[in-house]
This record gives C-alpha cells, structure tokens and sequence, in this order.
C-alpha cells in the first residue's frame, strides 16, 4: 500500500508483508492440491476449512463402501510409503555443465539422485507432459540393491550416501526374505515413485514396466490401485534368457515381463509395428482407388465360431457368378446362395452383420472355391486393405510373447562391451533392441520418454539411436541414483565409482558413435547431447531453530536469515531453482538480458510452454532498472529480498508479479 506525501514521494504502510510474494522453496503440494480438487468439487462438504467425512459420505452416496469385507490391497508400512509421497522436497538440481554435451542446445536430460526426490522437483514443470515411461526396477530377488528410503529426512539420507554430509549413511541396502518384511520393504519403495510417475504423464501417456515373477503378481495389485484396473493395457513375455537362468531351484527362468497400463483408455491408441515383407506380399490385389488389398473369409474361423453362439449372424448371401458382386436379396442375377458352413457341413456364423453387409457390399466378393465333393463351390471373402482411405499403411497389433532373438540380454551385454571397448561393465543390461521394439508400438515424435531408473542407460541409448535412424525427436529424461558399483567390477578397476557415472559414458559414447556413422548434414541436426543435472541441497536457507529459546538467541540467529540464500551460493544454481519450483521445464533458456546496465537482469523461456519471468540476484535494485523495466503485469519478477526497500518493492509490485527469495 502506497501513499503520496508532501514533496509528491512514495511513502509506503505495510508494504513487505502485500506486496512481497515468496518464491516456492518446496515441491510439490500433493496434499493442497487434492483438497483444492475436492473443494471444487464438493464446497459443501468441507466446514471451517476441515473436511465433513460424514457430509462427504452423504454426498457421495451409494459411491461409498461401507462394507466391512470390501476388498483392499494394503502391506506393512504403506502408511509410511503415503506420507514419504506426501511430503514437499526442498532439494533442488543443479546444472553440472562439464559432465553435459552440447548444453545449451540438447533436449534431452540426464539427472543424477535419488528418483523419488526428482520425480517430486519434476512434478510441476512436466505434469501430464511425459508420453511414455519405461522403467527396469529393481528386482526384489533379495541380493540386488533396493532404495531404503528415510521417512523422517529422505533429502539427508541422499546427501549422506553421496558425500554431500559428512554423517555416516546408507541409502541403499539389500533386501533378504529373512529380513521379515520382503514384500513390504519393495512395495513401500516403488509406490511412492508410481504414484508420482503418474502424475507426469499426459492422458494419453502410457507406463511400461520390465519385472520378473518375483513380484509381478504385486505389481500387477500395486498398478491397478495406482493406475485403476481399467487402465491395464496388458502384459508381453519376453524371451529374454533362451538358455535358461540357473539361478531358480526348480525350474530353468528364459522369460520376463512387460507390464504395460496407460493414464486414461479413452485417450490411449496405440500404433502398432510395421507389416513385414512377407506379410505385405499377401496383399495381390488393387482396388479402383489405387489401394492394395488381400481377401480375406468373411466366415468366422477360431472361436465363437458356431452359429449357436451368435444366431443372428446366420444369414444368406447372394452372388452374381458373372462377376462376383454379392447383395442379400435373391434374384435372377445374384442365384448363388452360400450360407457360413464349414468345410464339414457344421453351421457356423459370419463375422459381419447383415447391415455391415449391406453398408459395405463394394467391399465384399464372391468366389469359386475348390471344396472336395462339391461342385460349383462358391465362398464370401472381404477386401483386407494394406493401407487407409488416407494413404497412411497399416500396422500390426503387437503380440503378448515376444520371441525375437535380439531380446536375449546378452546382446545387451555385448553392446555396452563394445562401446568400452571389451570391458564388461554389466551383468544384466537390457538390449536397445527392446526398448526400440516398445518404442515402435507407439507415435512418439517430439515427445517425451522418461526413465527414472536408468541403470546402464539403455533407455537414453535407444532414444537416440531411433532418432538417428528414422530422423525423429524424440527426446529423453533419464535418472539414476548415484548407487556406488562394487569395488572388485570391472567397472570399480576402469576408474568408475558409481553406476550414474557409467551410464553417462555410456550415452556419450553412443552419442559419439551415432554421430561418427552420419553425414554431416545429418549429424548436424542430430540431437546427441544431453544436460546432466545434480539432486542437491536447497540454495534456500531453512530455518533450524534455536536449542535456547532465548529473545537474544533467537535475534541472533534471525540475523543469519537477513540474506535467504546459503553462503557461497552460485547465480547459475539458484536460477535453476527458482524455474524449476515455479513450474519451469529443465530445457528453458537462461539469458542475460543486456539492456539493463545498472542490474544483471536473466529472462528465463520455458519454450515448452512459451512462459517466461525475469530475476535479479543482485544485492540491491537501482531504481533506473525500475524505471525501464520491460514487464507486463502478468510477468513475474524474482529477486533477493534484501535487495528491496519498500518503496522499490511498491513500485515493482504495480508493474508486475513481484516474488522474493
């Protein structure tokens, strides 16, 4: 609130507490953002800013389940795994530009961090903006590495792990069936990342999971809660191992799964795989408008095929042996009657109804047929067209086992040896061609692919090798927690001491590689880079308290928080934050603004979005950059509060969306 005084001044009431906005400093708000849908919803329900369970229930009806026996899906510590989902984190990411390639020009990122915490710093700025997710969790076989996540600080137990605290700590640990709570301790870790992976997808988005028989009967019940059992795609085995695993006691394991749920079926489509070579031979005959078809029997074959079980797909057809054309009334011309009957004489049933029939008669044609015993045999075939009215060919639905030799893992294996020039780095890493082959399924021009659990990088390294090949866009978000590899690998002795830093490698050297086999003019739109990000404590100063609750202790302790920002902070870092938790993508542009000469002025420019905001991290504002601001009303504008007194403050706020760090 501003006030003229004699002299034609700016005087200013209470200004700092209406005009000073902070910034976000934690993310997300799942909690508020729920109860702010419910209230939209249902205003009634909620008294005095608390929610009215009974007047909930009453509003809701027969909805609710009062049943004592009604079915639930629950374990040991999901209650924990709710409230680790539920609270904000106050990390950040920070820009590790030496480790990137091609920084300020790649779309695509790599983040290295504890996955739950990034998921939570990427809720904002990607919410419903992923297409697809794929992700290799980790197997709950009882040896492999498991996140032990911290329900009272995840944040500290990721900095400890990672020498960001001196503190001892262990975020990761194995996961014995003697540990009492086998299941659980796998359950409570992968929820909280599903729940929040949901979230990023758009409605049409779909997530793709590789587990084995160790817990995919779990996953299924967690996925369906999370996901809705309505939303279940389906699930692919895969030959992964066509020795067989030795490693079961009884049976040899040569199979794993892809189990597949999308957001929202009445968005999700799926496009299928190219037709082969043998299967677009079939396809002899051309149509009046240029398009290829095969005929196809109109007769029902497989199952459901007898005429009991749809009766009313029992009818005649009428042909015109002259030419084949059929109808379904009887004439001089259309006198051959044939009826669906199997080779045997059993009364079977078409697959069309006498209205599809009618309404595509051009599309269907009689025939002279071969039929041991009879002569004159005539049968009904349809046109099967190879491509749509569109020109656009078509595609086939993907199967539910997948037995393609390049699936085998140990192609995986091969190709990372290859790119480290013979040193085996992993055990298990899945091939390109699998995540390629999922890729395929879907229209994933210029969007994006997330993996959260990026282990060896395949994900990151199919991506761009489909790029390079079909010439696509697609672009990739990739995070891996940097887990430290056991000192006797092979990857311990070439000088690497976590699996982030080998993933890393191993997209640049794809990248290189890539690159290395283009012409230049295609290497020079190929996008073969990636920005490395780094979970990392809050540019923030959180409030500690003080052990003596004394009006002395507490002054001095305020005067540490005068400047919000931690000692020895970097302009670049807290740029970063501040876009990240106003909801600004990981690609937007930072740029200095040169115009202003008495202020360093950034624009930041989400080009995802086309929003913008402009931030000074001076430690005072000059009143000429006040003056010529370039900002509309709607803008936001970022800056220490330090660097504001309360007339500068009050100006600012009438010119733009004033916030403070």
């Amino acid at each position: 609130m501003t006030k003229a005084n004699s002299k034609g001044k700016q005087s200013t009431f209470g200004t700092k507490s209406k005009v000073r906005t902070k910034v976000v400093r934690e993310v997300p708000e799942l909690v508020k953002e729920d109860v702010d849908r419910l209230r939209s919803l249902f205003p009634n329900v909620f008294v005095e800013g608390k929610i009215d369970f009974e007047k909930l229930r009453t509003t809701l009806g027969d909805i609710v389940d009062k049943s004592p026996d009604r079915y639930i899906f629950s374990w040991a510590g999901k209650r924990n795994a709710i409230q680790i989902l539920q609270m904000p984190t106050r990390a950040t990411l920070i820009p590790i530009k030496e480790k990137s390639m091609n920084f300020d020009t790649t779309e695509n990122i790599f983040i290295e961090g504890d996955n739950l915490e990034v998921l939570k710093l990427l809720y904002k700025p990607y919410f419903g903006k992923v297409k697809l997710i794929y992700i290799d969790p980790p197997y709950n076989t009882g040896n492999d590495f498991i996140y032990a996540d911290n329900y009272a600080d995840p944040l500290d137990s990721y900095l400890k792990i990672t020498g960001q605290k001196s503190a001892e700590g262990n975020l990761l640990t194995t996961n014995p069936e003697t540990s009492g709570r086998y299941h659980s301790s796998w359950l409570s870790m992968i929820y909280p990342r599903l729940f929040l992976a949901r979230q990023l997808l758009q409605e049409d988005g779909v997530v793709i999971l590789s587990i084995d028989d160790h817990e995919f009967h779990n996953l299924r019940r967690i996925m369906d809660e999370i996901f809705g059992e309505e939303n279940f795609i389906g699930q692919i085995t895969l030959q992964s191992n066509p020795r067989g695993s030795q490693a079961s006691k009884y049976l040899a394991a040569v199979h794993e799964y892809l189990l597949i749920y999308c957001k929202n079926t009445q968005s999700f489509d799926i496009k299928g795989f190219e037709l082969g070579e043998q299967t677009k031979s079939e396809f002899i005959y051309t149509y009046k408008d240029g398009r290829k078809y095969r005929l196809l029997g109109l007769r029902q074959r497989g199952g459901a095929w007898k005429r009991e079980q749809r009766p009313k797909l029992y009818f005649p057809i009428y042909i015109n042996s002259k030419n084949g054309e059929v109808q379904l009334e009887k004439s001089t011309t259309f006198s051959k009657e044939v009826l669906p009957k199997r080779p045997t004489g059993e009364d079977s049933r078409w697959k069309w109804s006498k209205e599809k029939v009618a309404r595509s008669r051009e599309y269907v044609v009689g025939k002279r047929i071969n039929r041991a015993g009879q002569e004159d045999s005539w049968d009904i075939f349809h046109m099967d067209f190879l491509e749509t009215e569109e020109g656009e060919e078509r595609t086939a639905k993907p199967k539910t086992i997948w037995i393609d030799k390049e699936l085998n893992y140990q192609n995986g294996r091969a190709e990372v040896k290859k790119l480290f020039n013979g040193i085996d780095l992993f055990d298990f890493p899945k091939p390109t061609y699998l995540i390629k082959k999922i890729l395929d399924m879907f229209d994933l021009d210029g969007e994006i692919i997330m993996d959260f659990v990026a282990g060896s990088g395949t994900t990151a390294h199919a991506v761009l090798s489909k790029n390079f090949e079909d010439g696509g866009n697609r672009k990739f978000i990739c995070v891996q927690l940097q887990e430290p590899v056991p000192e006797k690998s092979e990857a311990y002795k070439a000088g690497y001491s976590t699996i982030s830093e080998v993933c890393k490698e191993r997209i640049r050297r794809a990248a290189q590689q890539l690159k290395n086999g283009a012409s230049k003019s295609s290497a020079d739109i190929f996008d073969a880079g990636f920005k490395v990000f780094k979970l990392a404590e809050s540019n923030y100063k959180s409030w500690k308290g003080v052990e003596e609750k004394t009006p002395e202790k507490y002054a001095t302790e305020m005067k540490a928080y005068i400047d919000s920002l931690v000692k020895d902070w970097k302009k670049e870092n807290v740029v970063y934050e501040v876009a990240i938790k106003e909801g600004f993508g990981l690609n937007s542009k930072v740029d200095l603004e040169k115009k202003y000469k008495d202020n360093e002025i950034w624009r930041v420019t989400d080009p995802e979005n086309g929003q913008d905001f402009l931030l000074c991290l001076d430690d005072k504002i000059k009143p000429s950059t006040v003056k010529n601001l370039d900002i509309s009303k709607e803008q936001m504008f970022v800056c220490r509060d330090i660097a504001l007194d309360d007339t500068t403050a009050a100006n600012l706020a009438l010119t733009c969306r004033l916030k403070t760090i």
